[in-house]
């Protein structure tokens, strides 16, 4: 496979699920363990680590509009039914969570199927798959400008980068592009974490593991922009100038992928734009997600709740955490309103530890290093931190144990099962404990020197960007503090009962040794 290939192979939809992704929380730390495999920005030696790890400040990008303008919205929704979309029981309004959203417009039941996007209507990377997959008429992607389509599909460019060169080649020929009225209704700057500076997250997400994805999803999109620059726009200056074509579009363009791009389920996955439907904002308390219906032959979803007449009618962009959704979509929930909200706790063996080599040596064997970060809920934690803290802690008299505890905290067993080492079970779960808590005094030294701030981020335009900033940092991390708060409460007490059953065993057996005596 070509370079970019291997750069977004296996997906990127691991870590990057869009809207219909119903991954769960231990599903991302999988991602974040192979994540040199699906974006290796080292894979073009001619780039310099210097330039793979700079920020760009992205400039003011002439396409798309501010993300609360309805009159491109208007526009979009008058071409869009002109382009085939049928009458529709929603409408795009100003709303109060997401600006704009997709308001009913009559009575709809539970149960009841909404949107039906005709296909021909949707972007994808390449709808031959879809006439291959199915008896239908899916018209094949056209590129404007189709040299450039044709050059792009001689490399075998994977579906990311082929959709995002696609948008900025669209959206270079303003009017005259097909999309010119989906793409004149995009924002010009998503809220996503790809637009914030180094310092901005290394002053407000010094405290969270979501600071560390992002820059390297940063990285990403400038290793891969960096990868197609030196293999295919170099060579094709006049179908690639660089005046258009340049890391300010990419970071626009990937930013509206990581925001809009969603997976259709019944397409094997496949991954496509779907406009007027990408309008529809997330609720954490929804389930319904988009994917295309063989019966209408378009993308609709299914409705989980009836909604009245100028209701906001929502949908679920996937079983994301407070940091994700942050992390692609730029809001963070309010705090205790989403069941899949989770923190990543690092945890890391001691160099002291007099087996730390022959541990490190075990952990490599199953894709683990010596430090690792695992996802924690309120409701408890994942069965491979568990084996991650009894390898941490386990003696030498247990050296044999360590390539069991290794392959359990990979999640590479035949069978998920719980491992329990009684002899060693006090010292796994202080282990856990004091990770938890040296997590939770970062989290407090940053909201401390914060201070109390509850400000309306649903309307960032009322603010200015470090407050607005400053903000969703602080409801990310009291929302973050909040789960390892819960944590720490529920492993001191285990301990304690732990402690408390060891003290009544040896008060018992003191007493029947006294009765012998």
């Amino acid at each position: 496979m070509a370079e970019v290939s291997r750069i977004f192979q296996s997906v990127v939809l691991a870590p990057f699920s869009h809207k219909v992704d119903g991954v769960s929380n231990y599903h991302y730390k999988l991602y974040r363990r192979n994540r040199n495999n699906i974006i290796n920005i080292r894979c073009c030696s001619s780039i310099s680590t210097a330039e793979t790890t700079k920020f760009t400040k992205t400039r003011d990008i002439p396409w798309g509009c501010e993300t609360d303008s309805l009159e491109n919205a208007s526009n979009l929704q008058k071409w869009l039914s002109e382009s085939g979309l049928p009458a529709q029981k929603m409408d795009i309004q100003r709303v109060d969570v997401g600006e704009r959203g997709l308001v009913a417009l009559n009575n709809i039941r539970k149960g009841e199927k909404l949107l039906f996007v005709p296909t021909e209507l949707v972007i994808t990377a390449d709808s031959k798959f879809f006439l291959h997959c199915l008896d239908m008429c899916w018209k094949c992607q056209k590129w404007s400008n189709s040299e450039a389509g044709d050059v792009l599909k001689q490399y075998n460019i994977p579906d990311w980068p082929f959709i995002a060169t696609y948008l900025i080649s669209e959206a270079s020929l303003m009017k005259s592009s097909r999309w010119s009225n989906y793409i004149s209704a995009l924002p010009r700057q998503p809220y996503s974490l790809l637009y914030w500076t180094r310092s901005e997250l290394d002053r407000y997400l010094e405290a969270s593991q979501i600071r560390e994805r992002a820059i390297e999803r940063i990285n990403n999109v400038i290793g891969t922009y960096n990868d197609l620059r030196l293999r295919i726009f170099s060579k094709h200056p006049d179908l690639f100038p660089e005046e258009i074509f340049n890391i300010e579009t990419f970071n626009w363009s990937f930013g509206i992928l990581f925001s809009r791009l969603v997976r259709l389920p019944s397409m094997n996955g496949r991954v496509a734009l779907v406009p007027w439907a990408d309008m529809l904002n997330h609720n954490c308390e929804v389930k319904t997600f988009l994917d295309y219906d063989r019966s209408s032959q378009g993308i609709v979803f299914t409705t989980d709740r009836a909604y009245l007449p100028g209701e906001q009618v929502f949908i679920s962009y996937g079983r994301k955490s407070n940091g994700e959704l942050l992390l692609s979509y730029g809001f963070v929930p309010r705090e205790g309103t989403n069941p899949s909200d989770s923190v990543e706790v690092s945890m890391s063996l001691k160099k002291s530890d007099k087996c730390y080599k022959e541990k490190v040596e075990a952990l490599k064997k199953h894709g683990l290093s010596a430090s690792e970060c695992f996802p924690v809920q309120v409701t408890g934690w994942p069965l491979e931190l568990m084996a991650f803290a009894y390898l941490a802690v386990s003696p030498p008299s247990m050296s044999r144990q360590f390539e069991e505890m290794a392959a359990a905290a990979s999640n590479k067993t035949t069978s998920r099962k719980e491992i329990k080492y009684p002899e060693i079970e006090e010292e796994a779960l202080q282990f856990v404990l004091d990770s938890c808590e040296s997590s939770i005094s970062k989290y407090s030294k940053f909201l401390q020197a914060s201070g109390e701030m509850d400000l309306d981020v649903t309307n960032p335009k009322q603010l200015n960007r470090r407050v607005f900033l400053k903000q969703l940092a602080v409801d990310l991390c009291t929302s973050e503090r909040r789960i390892l708060y819960r944590s720490q409460y529920i492993l001191r007490r285990r301990l304690r009962d732990i402690r408390s059953g060891e003290l009544r065993a040896l008060k018992l057996f003191d007493g029947l040794r006294n009765i012998f005596k």
